[in-house]
């Protein structure tokens, strides 16, 4: 649903007004004639209104074809790493309001699902601080790692396109990338001309929380000069659920809990940009600002609310055509500004605050015989502070500054080859404020990472190819896996850092066989991982005194683990006749992970998922009906309880419409029709916070 924003405020309006008139004498005359009635608009319309109002009007717009830029900027479509890209109807159909529920029916990837207000993605069961989460290919700084009730600060209805890469994506963009980068792209700095107004709008109405939205963008330029504007509104209730919040396994028979409603899973997201960059025609260089602002409740602490803020600042730069070593040169840069406070009872107890910038710079060397390829430093810093009565961790500045290079060899016309190298200095250094916590604290640590990968892609046939990789990555603890040291009320934990914890090493593989005939489009692929120093929270059998009653103590420590398991997916295009194209979309994922120290199953592993979805399509209408299944999970550690399984029924159908030079599409989408019990392995909450019961909702798009 990437070309779907907006938000109905009277200052994003006036923004909107402010924007127009500043760049109006620098668009063409044709594109400035549609511009100044704009400026004649009463203020009480929205951003979406003047995008719904400028689709009667004729417009044109470049489009380029996607390339996908995360797993290889060296633009080669054959990748050996594993890679998956959403844009589109793709996205439109996957959307909803965080990032983890939207890339949740992904091969390989699950969600940490605290409620409809947090959710963050699961890749081949790691998560935290071992996926990386990136916008427009730097990192936006937040506290959504730390745990699972702070929301990833983004709005998925703001993004273009999702590209996700599974496996030790580490080389481009970070050590502590060992199980794979999601990157979006909103195009708020628009990297290519535009000529002319374009945009898109959209209102959203239902689902299992009552979700009321709507969105729009707008762009504008003459060819030279390039203008963005978007805004976002997002309200939601209390999530329904079938039967009782929570599961038979802890459910007291005296007090059962909630039924039916999801208590305290209420909340609102709003958000908006403005960005602009300058074309020439061999480059362009912008910026961007853009504020998020949410308040969501907590779904494991009654009557607790996160209110949380992200200022971030970005500013992108790219040189082609050069002569000399290097033909093209890359710029990405992002300062963010965090916070966010968890309210109890109307009372601020806790802060979190993450200040800090991200820059990146790429150069794309001169072929050197055969040999393609890109060099590339990056340095990052992050202020880290937690004021309040629930502050677990120190405040934490973390500095790391790394160099990396990706080669590239097509070694015969069947056969590529590549090799990236990473080396990455990282300094933790906390203040413990004369907290008598963190005595541990009292020194900084830092560490050398090192990490190195290759891959081959082998074209078998005009049809069959064959992909593997074969990495190493080395990832720099946490600052807090090494100084925590409190209860963490949202997972009902007493954590434990330590402050000797060496670095995270794994050697990581996988194969996959790909296919397209043209009826069948997919692959079939298996992954190993295996981990020497993984840096988990294990369960100690002890027990802390809280505020509630005791709580079990866990604490972060350094031990072998096993991670494998197999991934597949298939578009089979069965029919195309007079009663419309009838496709069959067809994936599944199963993932192991074991502590070798142990012998116990890792926790949080989602189960063997399988899903099929049959999809039609005639003229201006679309349909898709599909079905989910997940097994029971029961390999978990003793402290753990077990998941059971579930299917569930989905459906939606869609109508496209043409108003003036504007395209419309009007939609259903109904979810778990069958009204199932849905727990995530995956989640810390799964005997408390169910996934969402029977939902319906209807939607209007439009570009122009």
């Amino acid at each position: 649903m990437g070309e779907t924003f907006g938000k109905s405020t009277g200052q994003a309006q006036n923004l909107c007004d402010e924007i127009v008139m500043l760049y109006s004498n620098n668009i063409k005359a044709s594109a400035k004639e549609r511009l100044i009635p704009m400026l004649h608009i009463p203020l009480r319309l929205s951003p979406l209104a003047i995008a719904l109002w400028l689709a009667s009007s004729p417009s044109q717009a470049v489009e380029l074809d996607p390339q996908v830029i995360t797993a290889n900027p060296l633009g080669n479509r054959q990748l050996a790493a594993p890679s998956t890209v959403l844009e589109g109807d793709d996205l439109l159909q996957q959307q909803h309001g965080s990032l983890g529920e939207t890339l949740n029916k992904q091969p390989g990837i699950s969600s940490t699902w605290f409620g409809p207000g947090a959710s963050r993605p699961v890749i081949r069961g790691l998560d935290g601080d071992r996926i990386r989460i990136l916008r427009n290919g730097v990192g936006a700084l937040d506290a959504s790692s730390l745990s699972y009730d702070h929301a990833v600060p983004l709005d998925p209805v703001n993004v273009d396109r999702v590209e996700i890469v599974r496996g030790p994506a580490a080389l481009l963009y970070g050590g502590n990338a060992i199980g794979g980068v999601i990157n979006t792209f909103d195009n708020r700095i628009p990297d290519s001309p535009i000529d002319g107004i374009h945009g898109a709008g959209e209102l959203r109405y239902g689902g299992a929380d009552t979700t009321r939205s709507s969105a729009g963008k707008l762009e504008a330029g003459d060819g030279t000069f390039a203008l963005h504007l978007d805004a976002n509104s997002r309200q939601f209730n209390d999530l329904r659920i079938p039967g009782y919040a929570r599961s038979s396994k802890v459910r007291d028979a005296d007090e059962p809990g909630s039924r039916h409603r999801l208590e305290n899973s209420d909340g609102r997201q709003d958000g908006g940009a403005i960005g602009g960059s300058y074309n020439w025609e061999h480059g362009y260089a912008g910026l961007s600002y853009s504020r998020y602002d949410s308040n969501y409740g907590s779904v494991a602490e009654s009557g607790v609310r996160l209110d949380m803020k992200q200022d971030h600042y970005a500013f992108a730069s790219e040189i082609r055509d050069l002569d000399g070593p290097f033909s093209s040169v890359k710029l990405d840069a992002g300062y963010t500004d965090y916070e966010h406070r968890e309210i109890e009872d109307g009372e601020v107890g806790t802060t979190f605050k993450n200040k800090g910038y991200e820059a990146r710079i790429e150069a794309r060397h001169q072929p050197l015989g055969p040999l393609e390829g890109v060099i590339g430093a990056q340095v990052s810093r992050n202020e880290f502070s937690a004021l309040g009565e629930e502050a677990f961790v120190p405040q934490t500045d973390t500095d790391s500054l790394a160099l990396f290079m990706l080669e590239q060899w097509q070694a015969t016309e069947r056969l590529n080859l590549s090799l990236g190298a990473r080396i990455e200095h990282t300094r933790v250094d906390p203040d413990a404020k004369g907290n008598e916590n963190f005595v541990d604290a009292d020194s900084a640590s830092s560490f050398n990472a090192f990490s190195l990968s290759s891959g081959a892609v082998y074209q078998l046939d005009p049809i069959w190819s064959l992909a593997a990789n074969l990495g190493y990555t080395e990832r720099a603890p946490t600052f807090y896996e090494l100084y925590a040291n409190g209860a963490h009320v949202a997972t009902g934990a007493f954590e434990l850092g330590d402050a000797s914890l060496n670095k995270e090493k794994a050697i990581s593989s996988d194969l996959a066989l790909r296919f397209d005939n043209g009826t069948h489009k997919g692959s079939v692929g298996v992954f190993y991982s295996h981990f020497n120093n993984y840096i988990g929270l294990i369960g100690t059998g002890n027990l802390r005194e809280g505020e509630d009653g005791d709580i079990p103590e866990y604490r972060y420590e350094g031990v072998r683990a096993r991670f494998y398991g197999i991934e597949a997916q298939d578009r089979w295009k069965l029919v195309e006749n007079r009663y419309g194209s009838f496709a069959l979309e067809l994936s599944g994922d199963y993932t192991r992970a074991k502590n070798l120290d142990s012998g116990e199953p890792l926790p949080r592993i989602a189960p063997l998922r399988l899903n099929s979805a049959l999809v039609w399509e005639l003229d201006r209408w679309q349909a898709r009906v599909e079905v989910e299944h997940a097994a029971a999970q029961h390999r978990k550690p003793e402290n753990e309880t077990s998941t059971d399984g579930y299917t569930t029924l989905g459906a939606s159908v869609g109508y496209r419409f043409d108003i003036g030079q504007s395209q419309w599409l009007a939609f259903v989408r109904g979810e778990n029709l069958t009204d199932q019990t849905v727990r995530y392995a995956s989640s810390i909450l799964r005997d408390i916070a169910p996934a969402p019961g029977r939902s319906v909702e209807v939607g209007l798009r439009t570009t122009f």
